[in-house]
């Protein structure tokens, strides 16, 4: 069982602190496997300090969502797909698994509706709690 040890950040001891701006809301338990799914419905929670930074976007707009699997713990460069040890090993960053090195993860959502600092969203694959990291529009990300 490989397991890394955490280090510092360019070796001269800065680290890393992020705080989250919302969390998840929604049916999903933390004992559930969560999938993309577009039928469930979610709620993306924003904490008031932060209700500003969602203006300009709006209804059907694809979001990226980055969130802290906050329930995971530990890791393994090499792992079975979802655990399925009949799947060959395949490395961590191949992977969509919530056992990272850093425990971050990043779904496509779309947004149906906007108030008061609750984005109601659909196809989020998180579960209820989720601490969300922050919000980007889809197309910002780049393509090469």
């Amino acid at each position: 069982m490989e397991q890394q040890q955490d280090g510092p950040i360019g070796g001269n001891g800065e680290s890393l602190t992020y705080h989250p701006i919302g969390f998840v809301r929604n049916s999903f338990a933390n004992a559930v496997r969560v999938g993309p799914s577009d039928g469930v419905p979610s709620e993306i929670v924003l904490f008031d300090s932060y209700k500003e930074g969602i203006e300009g976007l709006k209804p059907g707009q694809e979001i990226l969502v980055l969130f802290w699997f906050h329930c995971s713990s530990g890791y393994q460069l090499r792992q079975h797909p979802r655990g399925d040890r009949s799947r060959p090993l395949r490395g961590v960053f191949a992977l969509r698994s919530p056992h990272r090195p850093n425990p971050i993860g990043v779904t496509q959502a779309t947004i149906t509706k906007l108030e008061d600092g609750v984005l109601s969203v659909t196809a989020l694959d998180a579960f209820d709690g989720t601490p969300v990291l922050d919000i980007k529009p889809a197309d910002a990300v780049r393509r090469l």
